[in-house]
């Protein structure tokens, strides 16, 4: 029976990270299109604005369920029915509480952040936006549990489409901030809508001291983990809201999205995929390692070559992309959170890993502590460097991902060594890539040559320096993709 169990989890996670891959890099394909056009049409300040509201409700997120959607995937026997109940009422509980709150705070947060009318009604609009997300979340605990994310993604597509084309529209017709708030709104609707047809539960209320106690157990742990996730993250971007100018938050936050850009179309999927998995498979210490190691190579093996190009080719693109000169300033800060964006794309997996096995504990003071290496950091850097300072200790603090793979080690036998192959691949890339550019004249065809060859050079190179594990690895795909 566990060697059944074994194979459906290889087969479906698999199968999971592949259908939530394409189908998310069509959304970051149709986001990617949307950012580039509101880029154009839309001023620093104006991002500004939308990255500090949001980085704000995502201040309120972190207080809506503490955890226990989190205990309830982690959980290695059946979820009851109670469980179900007593998680979605603690949560509403919550959610509405911090929505009332949040509400009467809107005039506090006006004058706080010098909001205009529209400025508020973009952060009341994500407020409700912040409601209605909380009614999908039992919804998508069944779907992860039973690792169908290739039905999970479907919400994601259909949110991003209805976002993407009403801010884009209402941004062209010059509706400036209010394109932000009238697409959460109807991003959040459809969402709701679509993970209830896919996923249908009846909404009902219900409470076990037992069952909440069971799950607090490890909801509290986790979720104090991504609360001083929040303060590292969300909070340090509303911080900066305060003490820089909007204009230089919204080159933070452009070389952040595009730095980070890999990531989204990889980690998101592998993290949402693996944490499951790797909690099916903590009783079983080497499949455990085994999985541990095709996760953070798969991560590396995109992740590394896209960051690499993204920062020999951006400078190109800004000179020739029309009224895309404003965004100039923010390529340094690009480079460092790209060097950011690396380093974490090898140590999320493994702090995932470390949830995954109930070791959340360790994973808190990891967190604990690049939480105070970021506020310590940060505010100094910005002094000596200006708003570079942000990304320059972005950079400096993900080098402890080295620390982080030493700790783990010690729970989870694993190989690290996989990971140098993309990495020594992707900066030969980037060097010779650095090189023909400088050959080149600048215009649209160059940077398609650029594009095309460096591709052709990376996977030629890594073909070479990891042929057996990258023909093992296809293998693999192709048994658990097209096997009955």
């Amino acid at each position: 029976m566990q060697e059944v169990d074994i194979a459906l989890i290889k087969k479906r996670s698999i199968r999971g990270i592949f259908a939530l891959t394409y189908r998310t890099f069509a959304i970051q394909v149709l986001g990617f299109a949307a950012n580039f056009i509101l880029t154009i049409f839309l001023t620093p300040a104006i991002f500004g604005v939308y990255f500090v509201v949001s980085a704000a409700i995502a201040f309120l997120s972190y207080f809506s369920d503490i955890g226990l959607a989190a205990a309830l995937i982690q959980k290695k026997d059946e979820i009851t029915d109670i469980e179900f109940r007593t998680t979605f009422t603690i949560q509403q509980i919550l959610v509405v509480s911090l929505v009332v709150i949040a509400l009467f705070a809107s005039s506090f947060i006006k004058s706080f952040y010098h909001l205009d009318e529209k400025g508020i009604f973009l952060f009341q609009a994500l407020i409700i936006s912040f409601f209605l997300s909380s009614l999908k979340t039992i919804p998508s605990i069944i779907l992860e549990r039973n690792l169908k994310f290739e039905k999970l993604v479907l919400p994601q597509i259909a949110e991003s489409l209805v976002f993407s084309i009403i801010v884009v529209v209402l941004a062209i017709k010059g509706f400036g901030i209010t394109s932000f708030s009238i697409a959460v709104l109807a991003r959040g609707l459809i969402g709701l809508i679509t993970i209830y047809i896919i996923s249908p539960w009846k909404i009902r209320l219900g409470f076990s001291k037992e069952s909440a106690k069971r799950l607090l157990h490890f909801g509290i742990p986790f979720q104090a983990n991504s609360f001083i996730a929040l303060l590292k993250d969300d909070l340090l971007l509303a911080y900066l809201g305060k003490v820089l100018p909007l204009a230089q938050v919204g080159f933070i936050g452009f070389a952040q999205k595009w730095a980070f850009m890999p990531l989204r179309l990889i980690m998101d999927n592998v993290i949402r995929i693996t944490f499951p998995s790797f909690s099916r498979l903590q009783d079983n210490k080497n499949l455990l390692g085994k999985a541990v190691e095709k996760s953070i190579f798969a991560s590396a093996f995109i992740v590394f070559p896209s960051l690499v190009g993204l920062v020999i080719m951006s400078p190109y693109f800004i000179q020739i992309i029309p009224r895309y000169s404003k965004w100039e300033p923010a390529l340094a800060s690009l480079a460092f959170f790209a060097i950011n964006a690396c380093f974490s794309s090898v140590s999320t997996p493994l702090t995932n890993a470390l949830n995954a096995i109930g070791k959340i504990k360790i994973s808190l003071y990891l967190m604990v502590f690049w939480t105070i290496a970021t506020w310590v950091l940060t505010p100094v850097l910005i002094i000596v460097m200006g708003f570079n300072g942000v990304g320059v200790a972005s950079a400096i603090i993900s080098l402890s991902a080295v620390f982080v793979v030493y700790l783990v080690k010690k729970y989870i036998d694993f190989n690290i060594v996989p990971i140098f192959y993309p990495l020594i691949s992707s900066l030969i890339m980037g060097f010779l890539i650095y090189i023909l550019m400088l050959m080149l004249k600048v215009n649209a065809y160059s940077i398609f040559i650029g594009i095309v060859l460096g591709a052709i050079l990376y996977f030629a190179l890594i073909f070479v320096m990891a042929k057996k594990m990258v023909l093992a690895d296809l293998q693999l795909v192709k048994e658990n993709i097209f096997k009955k």
